[in-house]
Order: structure tokens, then C-alpha cells, then sequence
């Protein structure tokens, strides 16, 4: 198994004001040429955005943009007709394919805490689509739950790549496998909450690790802990 540590100390940072960001990878007015991606993951930014503040309606193009909301409440309008709003839980996903336009806003009481994720899709140009679900903490604790896959379902939203985002909220002590396989794929994994340890590195809040050339990993949590596994291609084909 041979792995990269992402410390949370290490992001790149972006702060003006109503919108605080900080990038594993290159990103807007952060650039760092050591962190342009990994594998087809090319943005994972841990975004804070005040109340009332948002981003006004702009474009995307052949990327898969996804959302998980950590806290608070945000819109979405786009130019599918589409008119959502996205709250702690909450998951989203759009496939920009041949184009479309967004904005969403911070329209609850308290700062939204949200994860923006972009990854490479399989297919370019294809009909731009939009999906949400509904994941609540509170129902998810002891499961390790997907929540975005490449393989169409009705529990999860629907990504148009070979990959695989999943949620797990697990007690102190609790020791959890991942197997997949490991053909052309690798695993990003994020700490929103509390200690985890992968043999033999210990993850803190918000670090995050790579993983690759394994067919299984196991988490052993030091704590109460709430992370994301991203399960995705090392290389589009």
C-alpha cells in the first residue's frame, strides 16, 4: 500500500471575508504545481460561507461537481429549471457535461459549512443533469453509507465516472475495512470530525490521506470520527 498525507495545516487557504476556502489542490487564485490532483480528483475544497452570501450564476463544462453539506442551508438555481434548497445532509451533484449555469446562496440563519468536490467525468459533453439526496448524520452513525456512486440507484446520487463517494460515522474503538478494486483506482480520504489512524498514520480533523496499489484498508478510529472516503480512477481512460 503506498500512501500520500494531505495535512489540513498544508491547504491552500483563501480568505475574503464572506468566503473563507481551503484547497488540497489547486484552486482559483490558489496554485501549487505538487497539487494539481489526485487521480481523476482534481478540486476538494472545505468551503465557509457567511449568511446572506453566495456565489452569483456562472458556467461549468464537462466536470461533475459535488456538494455535501456539513452545515447550514444553501439554494440552488440553475439553468436546467432546477430550484433546490440544500441543507446540513444534504447532497448534490452536477454533471456540467456540454454546459449549464448555477448560483446558490447561503440563505439560513448561520454560516453554511459546505464540501466542494470536483471530479473528471468518464463521458465529455454529454446532457447536463442535476440530482440531490438526503443523508442525516443522525441516521448514519455505526454505517459507512454511500452516497454518490457510478452505478445508477435510487439510495445515492449518480456521478458520471467509475467512482465512489462514501460517509462514515463511527464510534471510539470501531475498526472498519474498505475493499475495492484496486485496477486503475486509488482512494482519497477526508476527516470532518475527530481521529482516525491508517497503519501506520494518524489522521486529525480536516487532514485527509491518498491511497493506492491495496485492495483493502482498514480505519481504525481513535475517536468518534465522521470522514469521507472518495474511491475514484488514478488515470482517465
Amino acid at each position: 500500500m503506498k500512501t500520500l498525507l494531505f495535512p489540513a495545516a498544508e491547504r491552500g487557504v483563501k480568505d475574503i471575508g464572506w468566503l473563507k476556502s481551503n484547497f488540497f489542490f489547486s484552486f482559483s487564485d490558489y496554485a501549487d504545481p505538487s497539487k494539481s490532483a489526485f487521480g481523476t480528483l482534481v478540486a476538494f475544497n472545505d468551503d465557509f460561507l457567511q449568511q446572506g452570501k453566495g456565489f452569483g450564476i456562472h458556467p461549468h463544462l464537462n466536470m461533475e461537481i459535488i456538494s455535501i453539506m456539513l452545515k447550514g442551508k444553501m439554494n440552488h438555481k440553475d439553468t436546467l429549471g432546477y430550484s433546490t434548497v440544500v441543507e446540513e445532509g444534504g447532497v448534490q451533484i452536477m454533471s456540467a457535461g456540454a454546459g449549464l449555469r448555477h448560483e446558490e446562496y447561503n440563505i439560513g440563519e448561520e454560516e453554511v459549512n459546505f464540501l466542494q468536490i470536483w471530479i473528471q467525468p468518464k463521458l465529455q459533453n454529454i446532457t447536463p443533469r442535476y440530482q440531490t439526496r438526503s443523508f442525516p448524520k443522525a441516521g448514519r452513525k455505526g454505517q459507512l453509507k454511500t452516497i454518490v456512486s457510478g452505478e445508477e440507484g435510487q439510495e445515492h446520487c449518480w456521478v458520471n465516472q467509475n467512482a465512489k463517494l462514501s460517509l462514515g460515522y463511527f464510534e471510539k474503538g470501531k475498526d472498519i475495512t474498505y475493499n475495492f478494486n484496486p485496477t486503475n483506482k486509488c482512494l482519497f480520504i477526508f476527516v470532518m470530525e475527530g481521529n482516525i489512524k491508517i497503519n501506520p498514520t494518524t489522521l486529525q480533523q480536516r487532514d485527509a490521506i491518498g491511497i493506492w496499489d491495496t485492495s483493502d484498508v482498514t480505519i481504525h478510529c481513535d475517536t468518534d470520527a465522521h470522514f469521507l472516503i472518495i474511491e475514484t480512477p488514478v488515470n482517465q481512460k
